[in-house]
């Protein structure tokens, strides 16, 4: 992530956060990162330099108008007239991070060979929090190329949250050595 975007990222943040409305943007700022990866060719239009900015901004205010919160609507506007719409996905990593920390929230993310039950889905999210004091989110991905277990990408990111006894480590289920990124 660029200073432009960690600058801008805040910025929306604190503005957002000052006026109780950060949990909407924060949604509306997924919403559209989506909607911008699905439709490239939208965002090059509003790249296009041939385009005087005034031509640029009226096509996303049309586009979006009445449809998000006029801070991101101002905020894509502010992007596009400076040329730094390419660094709307930092911006909005940037705004996600403060926004989870302020609100104590980890995100996670698991692959398994299977999809999770909602038995299972709760347990993990609740052993995630015990773990780290936090609230979890948690994303999942599936991949039959995964046996016996799960692998939870942000496996480090949590015990950096987490207080395990010293001389603990996460081991295999056959008692094996260190179990690296994955959960049993």
């Amino acid at each position: 992530m660029t200073d432009l975007a960690e600058e801008y990222g805040k910025g929306l943040y604190d503005l957002t956060e000052e006026e109780h409305v950060s949990e909407d943007v924060l949604a509306q700022l997924r919403v559209l990162r989506g909607l911008f990866r699905d439709q490239p060719d939208f965002i090059r239009l509003l790249c296009n330099m041939s385009l005087a900015k005034e031509e640029r901004t009226a096509i996303l205010d049309g586009a979006l108008r009445g449809q998000v919160h006029p801070y991101v609507l101002n905020f894509l506007k502010i992007l596009c007239e400076r040329g730094a719409l390419h660094e709307f996905e930092g911006c909005v990593s940037a705004f996600t991070a403060l926004y989870n920390q302020a609100h104590g929230i980890v995100e996670a993310s698991v692959t398994t060979g299977v999809p999770l039950e909602e038995e299972q889905r709760t347990r993990l999210i609740d052993k995630l929090s015990a773990m780290t004091g936090k609230r979890i989110v948690l994303s999942e991905k599936v991949d039959p190329g995964v046996v016996g277990g799960f692998a939870g990408d942000e496996w480090q990111a949590l015990r950096q949250h987490a207080a395990p006894p010293a001389g603990s480590h996460p081991r295999r289920p056959d008692g094996g050595g260190v179990s690296h990124g994955l959960i049993y």
